[in-house]
Formats: structure tokens, C-alpha cells, sequence
């Protein structure tokens, strides 16, 4: 069976600016056994040369912006193929302007038709600016749903859902979310995995580090999900979701092996493994929190 996958990377291939042990090992079985893969990131901010670049510097060679789907571009993606012709007032970096001018996706200050909102800082007077953008008819769409992403374990930075939650509060409206765990994104990924291998995998797998996000995605678009504890999800966590992995590995190099083989290993079915001891974050992580069984902090009531 010809089995395709898509890979998140914070938490999986690398944390901060250093790899995760036995990435480069893993990366190098997926090319050398010719198994397609996709990376698959929220993050809008970087473009897909840049990641491209920033494996490089750490040590994963050969990868080209073909290997990598971002937020940014699955916005860009929705809109040329829901909306095409309409106008957009953006917040957000290079990766997000870069997508929608390459879908000739036109800046609009005045009257745009959506205020797209992604990862990156703004200032109160472009906030200001798409409040009033919004105010007089534009929607409302964010690249990805993470309140807040990890920039350490100790270190986190505010993330598009947080900007987005800004708008909501000060407008009434209701933002839409794209990315993980959106099924259009998964939907688009597995069309650009398909194109990469040339036909369509028999079988698409999800790795990822995040249960709000990557693994509940996978399982609403009908793919199998393993889940790595190198990341921000702890074993102890899993049992608040409905939703579970189809595997629970503790890094993607327990894989290496079972793809230069072509045979399943023998950690099929979720093995046990100790926390890596990595600091958890109160607070909704992701918009999608909701739908979770834990305990989030309670939000304040959204009131214009």
C-alpha cells in the first residue's frame, strides 16, 4: 500500500531553532524510499522558500518549496477558488501578502470584500483600520486558529486566532478559520501530495504534536494520525479529547525504520512512553478548543 504523509513541523521536526533527534534520519528515509510528503504548517508568516532555507540551515538538505503547504497559501488557495476576484485588507507577514499576490489577490484599504488576519504583530491603528473595513461589510478570516504558539518551552507568542478574537470582540462578528484543523485544508493538502507522487497515495497519515489541530483534522477528513510527544502534547492529555491517534510515538524516529523497511513496526498500537518534561501553557491554545473535555480558562463574553 502506497502510503503518503503529511508532517507538522514546530514539534515534530524541530523545536526552537534545534532539530528533533532523528529528523534528518527520517526525512532522509522519506526521499531515499521515494515515499511522498508534504509539510504542513498554521504558520503564515514564513513562505515556503523560507522554510526551505530554515530546514537548510539546520541541517535537513534537498527539501524545495514544493515539500511545503502553509496556512498563508491554503488562504490564498479558498479565496481564488471561492471568491476569485475579490479584495482582501491583510494582517499579517511575507508568507500571507506573498500567497494572495501570487493568486493576484488585490489589497484593498478602502472596501475590501474579506479582512484576512495571520500570524505576525500588528499595531492598534491597522486593528482600527480592519474594525472599520469589517464595520462596513468586509468578513472576517483568519489563516489558522492558534491563540498563542510556542516559541520555547518557556516562550510563547501571541497568534492569529488571538488577533482574530480582537476583531470578533470589537465588531460582533465571527471570524472563519482556515488551517489545521479546517478540512479545506486538509482537502488541498492531499490534492498537492497527490501531485507530488504523481497518483494519489492509497493511504494519507497525519504526524503531529498538537490533538486540537493536526489530530483531529486528520481524523475529520478520514485520515490515520500519529501523534509524537516531542511537542506540546503530553500522554497524560489524551484521555480529555472524544477524538484519539491511530498511533502515539514518541518522535518521528520511531518511523525511520518502517519506512526503509516498507514493514509496520512493532510500536503499532500507541506505546506507552514517560512526558518529556516540557512546561504546558493554561489557556485555550486554539479556537477549536471548545469542542476539547479539559478545563480551558473561561474567555470573556464576545460583546460589541
Amino acid at each position: 500500500m502506497k502510503t503518503g504523509y503529511l508532517i507538522d513541523m514546530d514539534g515534530v521536526i524541530y523545536r526552537e531553532n534545534q532539530l528533533i533527534p532523528g529528523a534528518v534520519e527520517f526525512v532522509q528515509a522519506l526521499s531515499a524510499s521515494g515515499t511522498p510528503f508534504l509539510f504542513l504548517t498554521n504558520n503564515s508568516a514564513p513562505t515556503p522558500e523560507d522554510l526551505a532555507v530554515r530546514l537548510k540551515h539546520l541541517g535537513i538538505h534537498g527539501l524545495s518549496a514544493r515539500h511545503f503547504y502553509t496556512s498563508a497559501l491554503n488562504t490564498a488557495d479558498f479565496l481564488s477558488e471561492t471568491d476569485p476576484g475579490c479584495t482582501v485588507f491583510v494582517i499579517g507577514e511575507g508568507g500571507l501578502l506573498t500567497a494572495l499576490h501570487e493568486r493576484k489577490i488585490a489589497n484593498d484599504a478602502i472596501r475590501p470584500r474579506y479582512v484576512v488576519v495571520g500570524e505576525g504583530m500588528t499595531t492598534m491603528e491597522k486593528l482600527v483600520k480592519a474594525h472599520e473595513c469589517i464595520e462596513r461589510g468586509a468578513r472576517l478570516l483568519a489563516t489558522n486558529p492558534d491563540n498563542w504558539c510556542p516559541v520555547s518551552s518557556e516562550k510563547t507568542r501571541p497568534g492569529a486566532g488571538s488577533t482574530a478574537a480582537f476583531l470578533e470582540a470589537s465588531t460582533g462578528r465571527h471570524a472563519y478559520f482556515l488551517g489545521k484543523p479546517n478540512g479545506y485544508m486538509f482537502h488541498r493538502a492531499r490534492r498537492k501530495l497527490a501531485e507530488i507522487a504523481l497518483s494519489e497515495p492509497e493511504q494519507v497519515v497525519m504526524i503531529g504534536d498538537t490533538m486540537e489541530t493536526d489530530i483531529r483534522g486528520a481524523m475529520e477528513a478520514g485520515m490515520q494520525s500519529f501523534l509524537v510527544l516531542s511537542g506540546s502534547t503530553q500522554l497524560e492529555g489524551l484521555g480529555d479529547y472524544v477524538y484519539q491517534p491511530t498511533r502515539v510515538l514518541q518522535t518521528v524516529a520511531d518511523l525511520t525504520e518502517e519506512i526503509k523497511t516498507g514493514k509496520a513496526s512493532d510500536r503499532l498500537n500507541s506505546p506507552v512512553y514517560g512526558t518529556n518534561g516540557t512546561s504546558a501553557k493554561l489557556g485555550q491554545r486554539h479556537q477549536t478548543d471548545v469542542f476539547a473535555l479539559h478545563k480551558p480558562r473561561p474567555r470573556p463574553a464576545m460583546t460589541k
